[in-house]
């Protein structure tokens, strides 16, 4: 079945509307009609199976047959900060991995090593949006504005867990053993291309995150992420 997005405010108690660009890949696009079957998911967590009814100019109504609550969701809230990588094209290629993968939400970081100084945040949700329909999800990821990690250290209190990646990491623990509740809210750090610093990542130790170490090998930030992101989210289905 094919997957469309409607925001929340566009759903009435049994029907909703579909417009703007979502309506122009509807109709021009997959050339679907009146009386047709498809799967809408609102971005919060729940799909909608629905029939078009009048397809209008700029707008088409559909009836909402069944809900599906939670759908193809994991139980795992997974957050993922992340240092801005150089190369624009790779961390578009990173959005769409961990969107597909699962994650809620994705905080792009600057660091001392940092190259990059610029989000792009607008281009980075509209790529989560079309992740989130190709792989069948129901949650819209939020890319979350530029964010330096000693902000984001002030206010990740309210994970259950809290990761990092470190090459250097010499006191890891198991994904198992670091996490023990099923349904949990997680944060996994990731440096960029220079990784953090010391001073950085003796700091995020101090603050409460655990290790992950993933072998001797140097990975790529954006390998390092999808490897963390698959690690965890993984387990929930093993």
């Amino acid at each position: 079945m094919d997957y469309f997005y409607c925001a929340p405010e566009k759903f009435s108690k049994d029907s909703l509307l579909i417009d703007g660009d979502e309506y122009a890949h509807l109709v021009h696009v997959m050339r679907k009609k009146e009386g047709d079957e498809i799967r809408v998911v609102d971005g919060c967590g729940t799909a909608y199976d629905v029939r078009l009814g009048v397809l209008k100019k700029h707008m088409a109504h559909a009836t909402i047959l069944n809900i599906l609550h939670s759908h193809n969701e994991p139980s795992l809230s997974v957050t993922l900060a992340i240092g801005v990588l150089k190369n624009p094209s790779k961390f578009d290629f990173l959005v769409e991995k961990v969107t597909e993968l699962g994650v809620k939400e994705i905080i792009p970081l600057t660091t001392k090593r940092t190259i990059s100084k610029h989000a792009k945040v607008e281009r980075w949700q509209k790529l989560a949006l079309a992740a989130m329909k190709q792989c069948g999800r129901s949650y819209l990821p939020s890319i979350h504005k530029l964010t330096t990690l000693s902000d984001l250290l002030m206010r990740d209190d309210h994970f259950d867990y809290k990761m990092i990646a470190h090459e250097k990491s010499n006191n890891t623990m198991t994904i198992n053993n670091a996490l023990t509740k099923s349904n949990a809210s997680v944060l996994i750090l990731v440096g960029p291309e220079g990784g953090f610093d010391d001073e950085e990542f003796e700091e995020c130790i101090r603050t409460g995150f655990n290790q992950m170490y993933f072998g001797e090998r140097r990975l790529r930030t954006e390998t390092a992420a999808i490897v963390a992101t698959s690690f965890i989210l993984m387990r929930t289905y093993f």
